[in-house]
């Protein structure tokens, strides 16, 4: 079942799902908004034009970070950015992060296919943002380009991510 505002707001309150910041003015209908940070990452320039095979290349070597207040993605290009919220979810509550549609509309994707917030979460959301757009698109700290849509499970996994996740358990 995908919760509403007021199955979020009761989620928040009996401690099932915690969100560190929230401003009211984020929670929507169905759905919190998630606001950029000022960590951006994007691919080390050895990499660029040249075949990387994915099996020798872990993640945490092809990025570079940069802090900011602000960013320019070129068409074509893709940066990682941190929210600055942090999300804990209980082992029987999943996240999906979406787009927002003001920002689609004008061709920038916020996350590539990595979408699924799992159950027992407690981690900043990195989303994968790509310009699709045939223009050059600023971004900035602050901006809430993203939004969190949850859903509660029948049953809790054994699994919780916080203790069982291979890489995002501590961003």
């Amino acid at each position: 079942m995908i919760l509403s505002d007021k199955d979020i707001l009761r989620m928040i309150k009996s401690g099932k799902i915690k969100i560190s910041p929230l401003k009211k003015e984020q929670l929507g209908p169905a759905s919190v908004d998630l606001t950029l940070s000022d960590e951006w990452y994007f691919f080390k320039g050895s990499l660029i034009g040249k075949k990387v095979d994915l099996s020798l290349v872990p993640f945490a070597k092809a990025f570079t970070r940069k802090n900011g207040k602000s960013i320019t993605l070129q068409s074509g290009e893709m940066c990682l950015a941190k929210t600055v919220e942090k999300i804990t979810l209980s082992d029987s509550i999943m996240g999906k992060l979406e787009g927002r549609s003001r920002y689609a509309r004008m061709g920038l994707a916020v996350h590539i296919t990595s979408a699924l917030v799992q159950p027992g979460s407690n981690n900043h959301q990195v989303l994968e943002i790509v310009n699709l757009a045939p223009f050059p698109i600023k971004l900035h700290a602050g901006m809430r380009i993203s939004q969190v849509v949850f859903e509660e499970m029948k049953s809790g996994t054994t699994k919780p991510y916080a203790r069982f996740g291979k890489i995002a358990r501590k961003q």
